[in-house]
């Protein structure tokens, strides 16, 4: 899409009003998507996730607006959190182990880089492996719901794009992780928003194509 074009073009160079601008696009068109192609409270969470979402675009890139991008965006996790819990309330236990052990191992390296941002980080981590969580929870058996993969690849690699902004921020900065974080980001929420249309599960490809 040319929005997200404009956008990764415009992180090599001193455009910031052209990134703040192009940045929020693509969860707008996502939630406008979501919005009129489905109907009931799933695709309604999905739609208020992603416009949070856009929010939570706009708010990062300001330098000094990162705590309340990450609320806006922890809203957006419970969004999507509320949504999967509409068809699948089961425990599923077991599901959230990987998650548990992926967070708690970024928090334990990240956490000499933390300082204040310590308790507010911890609140996010919940709040994205709660989301993580309820969309494995949702995938597999006879009831499987229509896209349920998609959503799970979604949140994942949502999480994958939220622990590279983690370590560029609380750790070290590395070559490319804008574009890195960026393309994950949006990959994610592509896979979510495709969660929301009936009958259909188009994970995102890891190809690309």
């Amino acid at each position: 899409m040319a929005a997200a074009t404009v956008y990764v073009a415009a992180l090599g160079h001193d455009a910031a009003m052209v990134r703040l601008a192009a940045k929020p696009i693509p969860a707008l068109v996502l939630a406008t998507l979501v919005a009129a192609g489905g109907q009931g409270r799933y695709p309604r969470a999905i739609a208020a996730g992603l416009l949070l979402s856009a929010l939570g675009d706009v708010l990062l890139e300001f330098p000094n607006r990162f705590v309340p991008g990450l609320v806006t965006f922890l809203f957006a996790h419970v969004a999507y959190t509320t949504a999967f819990l509409t068809d699948e309330r089961r425990g599923r236990l077991a599901r959230a182990v990987p998650f548990a052990l992926w967070l708690l191992s970024a928090f334990f390296w990240l956490r000499p880089g933390l300082g204040p941002m310590e308790g507010p980080v911890v609140v996010y981590m919940l709040a994205i492996g709660a989301m993580m969580w309820r969309a494995a929870a949702r995938v597999g058996g006879a009831d499987e719901r229509p896209g349920a993969r998609a959503a799970l690849v979604g949140a994942v690699l949502f999480g994958l794009s939220d622990t590279l902004i983690a370590i560029d921020r609380f750790h070290a900065p590395f070559p490319g992780a804008r574009y890195a974080i960026i393309l994950l980001y949006w990959a994610g929420q592509a896979g979510i928003a495709a969660s929301a249309r009936p009958g259909r599960d188009p994970a995102p490809s890891v190809a690309g194509g």
